[in-house]
């Protein structure tokens, strides 16, 4: 029983952890992209969004994703997918892709906007600090009450 008590938050950290490397990531990707300084018209082939949530009492969460395809300066045809750009580009617009010469399936049509970038990044990771922290907290807090308890409780 005392190990559900270590096992659920550990498994919370790890999660938290996970997303906040991915996120980093992501962050570093799109950082690179924009200074690169290798730009291209890319076309928006594509829009959809997608849903989640929405049961009970939940709200519902919606995703709006764009495709575009452009040609790298080396004549390279890339389609790439992202999520949650602005609404008012719709298919057939044309936009500025930013892409790093190794990688340019990695490309975002992003506006460069570093501070934005960071802030957010910033917001997430503060928010992943405060869960750790009351994870371990929570942990600790248990382990007391189990060690006090000298091994009464079921």
């Amino acid at each position: 029983m005392e190990l559900f008590f270590y096992l659920v938050p550990i498994l919370m950290i790890a999660g938290v952890l996970f997303g906040a490397g991915r996120l980093l990531l992501r962050a570093q990707r799109i950082r690179s992209a924009w200074n690169s300084g290798l730009t291209a018209p890319a076309r928006c082939l594509r829009t959809y969004t997608t849903t989640s949530g929405g049961g009970g009492d939940t709200s519902v969460s919606t995703t709006l994703h764009h495709v575009y395809e452009f040609a790298t300066r080396e004549g390279r045809t890339v389609r790439f997918e992202e999520t949650n750009g602005p609404g008012t580009i719709l298919e057939g617009d044309t936009v500025t892709a930013y892409y790093v010469a190794e990688r340019p399936e990695q490309a975002t049509a992003h506006a460069p906007g570093a501070g934005k970038l960071w802030a957010g990044t910033g917001c997430f990771l503060v928010i992943a600090c405060v869960i750790i922290v009351f994870c371990v907290g929570f942990m600790v807090a248990v382990h007391g009450m189990f060690a006090e308890s000298g091994g009464l409780l079921p």
